[in-house]
């Protein structure tokens, strides 16, 4: 997916991330955010946090889902005036449109060229707001139906985890949040300091955002069917020449099979996911300061440099050269 950044030509200082707070936000996406934006992070070493993270609302109090709690002491709505990256409310109450003071700070935002996201049912705020004719987004499953008939203008993806579209991303349900959360930790900083977070967070490194909201997973059938052991033993191997059959070996299925297993487990192709794994090692070797693309496309299993740049230009919209300058020690 294509980075960029809105942010680029701003002096040095932390990336400022605002979450704009409405009545009957949900709390847990508002402590997705948190955990992925607002947590200060020793543990990376670094003289500065990765991000500048506040909470804003239209009201000096607010109260959260379904009564909850209230949020009190936060700063004003002007504060999203201020974002690199805006987060907009997201509700379960998905027909009652959203205060018109907090849709004007979304359509400010995006005019000045700040960074929107959406959790779950931010979509519709975003949508409300009039910044999603014509741009790529996704929604819950389950508002999916009500959303197309709301913004028939949204080019509505149904069946994905997130969307990236550049400057609006949006995410389909609640732990989806935290995928994109990482994503854009991912783009903003490198695969390195994403795992890093993930880890601290006890959450998968990388899902990517193709991948299906709703995986089928019916009662299984003994032995064990589960792809576990296999991904293990392949992230184990990446840099050896493994292939799809090598995959399907090793779980002693059939090819066809694992390819099911894989749709019904992961939402993705086994080729697809060992992809996704080798490109994630080669930037985290890139990061680490190694600057012979030779070396890094033998030892994350991509081949030839030819491959790699490629495949780095396709996922990030940088060459491997310009990825090791952003993101390289």
């Amino acid at each position: 997916m294509t980075q960029r950044s809105s942010h680029a030509g701003r002096a040095a200082g932390p990336h400022r991330v605002v979450v704009i707070v409405d009545e009957n936000s949900n709390p847990f996406e508002l402590g997705c955010a948190t955990e992925i934006f607002g947590l200060r992070r020793p543990e990376l070493g670094r003289d500065r946090d990765l991000y500048d993270f506040r909470l804003c609302s239209a009201d000096p109090s607010t109260l959260m889902r379904d009564g909850f709690f209230t949020l009190t002491g936060i700063a004003g709505l002007e504060a999203a005036d201020a974002a690199d990256t805006l987060i907009v409310p997201n509700r379960p109450d998905v027909e009652v449109p959203r205060r018109a003071a907090v849709l004007e700070a979304v359509r400010r935002a995006h005019v000045r060229g700040a960074r929107l996201m959406g959790f779950c049912s931010g979509a519709f705020t975003l949508a409300e707001a009039g910044v999603l004719d014509g741009r790529r987004a996704t929604t819950h499953w389950q508002w999916a139906d009500a959303f197309r008939a709301r913004f028939p203008s949204a080019l509505l993806e149904p069946d994905v985890l997130f969307v990236d579209d550049g400057d609006i991303l949006t995410a389909a349900g609640s732990a989806a949040a935290l995928d994109l959360g990482l994503h854009v930790v991912r783009r903003d900083h490198g695969a390195e300091i994403a795992n890093s977070v993930s880890r601290r967070l006890v959450f998968a490194a990388h899902r990517d955002g193709g991948q299906r909201q709703f995986v089928e997973r019916p009662v299984p059938d003994l032995p064990d069917e589960s792809l576990a052991p296999v991904l293990a033993w392949a992230q184990e191997r990446l840099d050896t020449p493994l292939t799809v059959s090598d995959l399907a070996a090793r779980a002693a299925v059939s090819s066809a099979t694992l390819h099911r297993r894989f749709r019904a487990q992961l939402g993705t192709t086994p080729w697809a996911w060992l992809t996704g794994e080798r490109l994630t090692l080669a930037r985290r070797l890139i990061e680490r300061g190694e600057s012979r693309l030779e070396v890094v496309a033998r030892h994350s299993g991509l081949g030839t440099a030819a491959t790699l740049r490629a495949l780095m230009r396709r996922e990030t919209g940088l060459t491997p050269s310009a990825y090791r300058r952003r993101f390289g020690t």
